[in-house]
């Protein structure tokens, strides 16, 4: 349904830029005729009082009227700028994270590299111990049999002494 008549120059009012907010002005009546010249363009023609006073230092007082709606226009162009530096401060955020990540993913790896080298030197020194003792075994089963001569002697000798204080005893 189109709007017609009244409706239709409502909406035309709601899109064109509305005229500034006139306040309560007290001025000198020969400004007062100067600045009307250049407000009847754009305030109401009804909002004003006709001034029965002549007198030139007279002040007058004009009547207020209601402030107009702001510009639908510039309230958007407002709210879209706000929204842009509001996105563009959590982009910036959000690299910032993203780069914090990659440092101490970067950092997270060379400490890897380093303990891969350690577990390599490691590794090495193991394998070079296993070489070593393996080189001293014979050694160490020469030893172990020595070990279990000299228990098998002193157990021989264990024997050999009882055996000769029985001897003694009896010759006594």
């Amino acid at each position: 349904m189109a709007a017609t008549g009244e409706e239709a120059a409502a909406m035309d009012s709601i899109c064109k830029a509305p005229a500034p907010p006139t306040d309560l002005k007290l001025t000198a009546e020969p400004e007062h005729r100067r600045d009307e010249a250049t407000n009847d363009a754009t305030e109401d023609p009804k909002a004003k009082r006709p001034s029965n006073n002549n007198d030139g230092g007279v002040e007058t007082a004009e009547e207020a009227t209601e402030p107009a709606e702001p510009d639908i226009n510039e309230l958007c162009r407002d709210m879209f700028d706000k929204m842009s530096v509001f996105l563009q401060g959590e982009l910036t955020a959000t690299c910032e994270d993203y780069k914090l990540l990659e440092n101490m993913n970067k950092l997270t790896s060379l400490k890897y590299m380093e303990m891969k080298d350690i577990s390599i030197n490691i590794s090495r020194n193991l394998q070079d111990l296993n070489q070593k003792y393996a080189s001293l075994q014979p050694y160490l089963d020469q030893i172990n049999q020595i070990e279990e001569q000299v228990t098998a002697l002193e157990q021989a000798a264990y024997k050999l002494d009882t055996y000769s204080k029985k001897l003694e005893r009896i010759m006594m």
